[in-house]
């Protein structure tokens, strides 16, 4: 496939104005395709040759201004548009088009559960042209009509208000200026719940076997809609642009959310099926807060090309999280951020393929694609957030104001993003913005306290990097009134970064924390006596964004061979027990599972990282015996099972059906009780049948495929790796749900030899099922359990010879760069 460059769509945008696209799509052909029929109106300012694209099955015919062009001269992705004219032009365009079973353009997935048919479309980046014909870059808008053809009993959802003007047909109201990629459609037999909002209709959608939990939650989810719909409002002058708000949880999912425009597309994890802790319902609530803000930048205002992504990304990420913050009763999402989401952008930072926040030039869509990361999400917000603690909320929201009433419907790039902050503010925006957007990797940011005169001490700070940092540093003294466990805030200490002055501090603080209250990015150290204090005291900070930065910092020491995994886990097992904050639990026990357990101890240490770990969440589960707690009690119990080393314990929790006193195991749990068991050899192909006979939703599918392939079994593990790599019949969600079972720490002498046929085996699907699965490939399907040189060398020698697709690429340069990080850890303190 042809992917679009820069060079190209600049020479394009400087030819086309375009102005409407009318649209059929005719849902009621099969199973296998549907019927596309495209008109789009356009004008060219001068003589000259362009193309349009399209990816279609069958190109059945095209007119340019009534005259037939012709179909055989689509090469590739590429329809060419030869000696247009000056002047207005109508291009029409019929074709048969595939349906995705890969979340690519038109999704068609039929329900287990009923036999339910729901398609929808996710035409994000370049998959438009696998729906119909467009010039597809951002910065072509144009006005959309869509009329979609469906089958009796299904209900049509578009951008725009749909109306069913019978026999099946729908019609949608044409939008205001919109890219390709945010055009939007959803079909099936949906369920709805529906109402209005400051005279506008708001809707959420699910497929029918989600009826039930949809409903549970409706009250919620519509609360937190409104209370952040009000709370932009008050923010940005420019009113929600668009003339409904529908929220539509669709199956099958690549990504979180996608910000469509008037009809936003959930992944349905979110309508949940199980029980979930309240800091999984703040993640819900957050995804609504970030694609609403994307009503206004990336939709109302779009950036020009694909370099300015972090304008879309990084801005709704900040807002999603700093609205929910101010308008629900999600008040500590920042915390959630911090030790969850952050992390994300740091690791991503340190491997070869970071990239600046906002870089210079992207050359094309296939090079776009790799910079949807932590570097344009979790560490673009954090960017933003350093930049509203230095200029000020006032001046940061009327620069942001500015912005929406200068490129309303319009495209903007970082240079007009700047102006507009620039501005509002006598700050020296630009010299920012080149400090922190334009430059890569995490500064780190180290305290020395040295002793003055009559007991009082200074600080000094020094920052291995180069950008400037607005931050607090926390001083903390025991609470002497206690038995000492405990820690008070004595002074935050305002600090602007880079100073080589001594701060006075007066005696000594306990703790002395850089960056207390997270509010910029950078790696943070302690001095030896407040790393003291950490190890013996860090569940007596009183506030849990303060804990969450301490855990960030021991983190990042473990990742860069300063800390011995096995003093992070200690300080788990003595701290963990008593910590307050879910997000912090959950930030905490996965690290230490899924990195330390799994990866950073050798294999002779993980049987020890595992009991600890399991004590740990016996301690948890011993403390919410009296049921005040049950989301904390619900993550103990999900990590006990999934640390079990033994299956008793857990084999008798599944034939009870209840873990004692609670809770009950909802199917969630059933899932990862087999799932478990499988590793282990504790249960059989018989269970799991029986199992997905209890369970037959989509959802019970992906749990059968993962304990399937998690069996120690060569002959399973054979049927697997053929399912995977040999077949195209799994969906991209079943794919990773069968990559997710096969390799197994425990299993490794068993599926060694598969580890050098993932490498010629993986460049081979991913060149013929494309990029969805490609990501799923390199993210899911990699054998990240063979933490040792021959797997280094056999990923670094594909990543020489094998030529892979970027998107694999990307996939496993990151896991290479993870995989060296690893072996340097096991091997212990770096050597300077």
């Amino acid at each position: 496939m042809s992917v679009l460059t820069r060079d190209e769509a600049q020479t394009r945008a400087e030819l086309l104005d375009v102005t409407r696209y009318a649209i059929e799509l005719d849902l009621t052909t099969g199973a296998e395709t549907f019927d596309s029929r495209t008109l789009i109106r356009f004008s060219a300012r001068a003589h000259a040759d362009t193309f349009v694209e399209i990816k279609p099955a069958e190109l059945r015919s095209v007119t340019l201004d009534g005259q037939p062009l012709d179909p055989e001269t689509l090469e590739d992705n590429r329809l060419p548009l030869k000696n247009l004219t000056a002047g207005e032009h109508e291009l029409r365009v019929h074709a048969r088009m595939r349906y995705s079973r890969t979340g690519e353009g038109m999704h068609r997935f039929t329900d287990p559960t009923d036999g339910e048919t729901y398609v929808y479309t996710q035409l994000f980046m370049d998959d438009v042209q696998r729906v119909f014909a467009a010039f597809d870059q951002p910065d072509l808008k144009a006005v959309f009509e869509l009329a979609v053809k469906a089958p009796e009993g299904w209900t049509v959802l578009a951008n725009g208000i749909t109306e069913h003007t019978g026999d099946g047909l729908w019609k949608a109201a044409a939008t205001p200026l919109i890219s390709t990629y945010l055009v939007a459609v959803a079909a099936g037999p949906w369920h709805s719940v529906r109402t209005e909002h400051r005279g506008l209709p708001f809707g959420l959608h699910c497929r029918r076997s989600l009826a039930p939990h949809l409903d549970e939650d409706a009250d919620e989810i519509l609360d937190v809609t409104r209370a952040c719909f009000d709370r932009y409002h008050e923010k940005f002058d420019e009113p929600y642009p668009f003339d409904s708000y529908d929220q539509a949880f669709v199956p099958e999912f690549n990504a979180g959310a996608m910000e469509n425009p008037g009809l936003v597309t959930f992944r349905d994890e979110f309508v949940y099926r199980s029980a979930v802790t309240d800091t999984e319902r703040q993640t819900r609530a957050m995804v609504i807060a970030h694609e609403m803000a994307h009503m206004w930048f990336g939709d109302l205002v779009t950036l020009k090309w694909w370099d300015d992504i972090w304008l879309n990304e990084s801005f709704a990420e900040y807002m999603g999280y700093q609205t929910l913050t101010e308008a629900t009763r999600f008040r500590d999402t920042w915390t959630d951020f911090g030790i969850n989401r952050k992390a994300w952008g740091y690791d991503a930072d340190q491997r070869p393929s970071t990239h600046p926040v906002a870089p210079e030039a992207v050359d094309d869509t296939a090079a776009a694609l790799m910079n949807f990361d932590g570097i344009s999400y979790a560490k673009g917000a954090s960017a933003l957030r350093q930049l509203v603690a230095w200029l000020g909320e006032e001046d940061f929201l009327a620069g942001i104001n500015t912005h929406f009433a200068r490129h309303r419907f319009a495209n903007a790039t970082l240079a007009d993003f700047i102006d507009s902050l620039a501005g509002a503010t006598t700050r020296d925006v630009p010299a920012w913005a080149d400090a922190w957007l334009r430059t890569t990797g995490v500064d780190t940011l180290t305290p020395h306290v040295a002793p003055g005169d009559h007991g009082t001490c200074a600080l000094t700070v020094d920052r291995a990097g180069s950008r400037p940092h607005h931050i607090a540093a926390g001083l903390y003294d025991r609470d002497l009134g206690d038995d000492g466990g405990h820690l008070v805030l004595r002074e935050r200490l305002d600090l602007d970064l880079p100073r080589t002055t001594a701060h006075p501090i007066g005696k000594r603080p306990a703790l002395l924390l850089l960056n207390d209250g997270d509010l910029s990015y950078a790696k943070v150290r302690f001095d030896p006596e407040s790393f003291e204090t950490v190890r013996k005291d860090l569940s007596g900070l009183p506030e849990p964004l303060t804990r969450a930065v301490v855990w960030n910092a021991l983190r990042d020491a473990v990742r860069d061979g300063e800390l011995a995994p096995a003093a992070y886990l200690e300080t788990a097992r003595a701290h963990l027990p008593l910590e307050t904050d879910l997000a912090i639990v959950q930030g905490v026990l996965a690290f230490a599972a899924t990195h330390i357990a799994d990866r950073y101890v050798t294999p002779e240490e993980r049987p020890a990282a595992l009991a600890t770990l399991t004590e740990l969440c016996r301690d948890l589960i011993r403390r919410t015996e009296d049921g005040d707690n049950p989301g904390l009690r619900l993550i103990a119990v999900r990590h006990r099972i999934d640390v079990a080393a033994h299956p008793d314990t857990i084999a008798a929790w599944l034939a009870d059906g209840t873990v004692p006193g609670g809770p009950e195991l909802d199917p969630e749990l059933r899932w990862r009780v087999l799932a478990r068991l499988a590793v282990l050899g504790a249960t059989d192909e018989a269970a799991i049948t029986a199992e997905l006979e209890r369970d037959p939703s989509a959802t019970g599918q992906e749990g059968a495929a993962r304990c399937r392939a998690a069996l120690p079994d060569p002959e399973g593990k054979a049927r697997a790796w053929q399912s995977m790599f040999d077949s195209d019949d799994l969906s991209a969600y079943l794919f990773t749900a069968t990559a997710q079972g096969f390799w197994q720490p425990e299993q490794a002498d068993l599926v060694r030899a598969y580890v050098p046929r993932y490498y010629t085996d993986a460049v081979t699907v991913a060149d013929r099922r494309g990029p969805a699965i490609a990501v799923a490939v390199g993210h899911d399907a990699f054998p990240a359990h063979a933490v040792d040189a021959e797997n280094l060398r056999l990923g670094e020698e594909c990543l020489r010879d094998a030529a892979p697709i970027p998107a694999l690429r990307r996939k496993l340069t990151d896991q290479l760069d993870d995989l060296a990080r690893a072996l340097r850890v096991q091997r212990g303190p770096r050597e300077d």
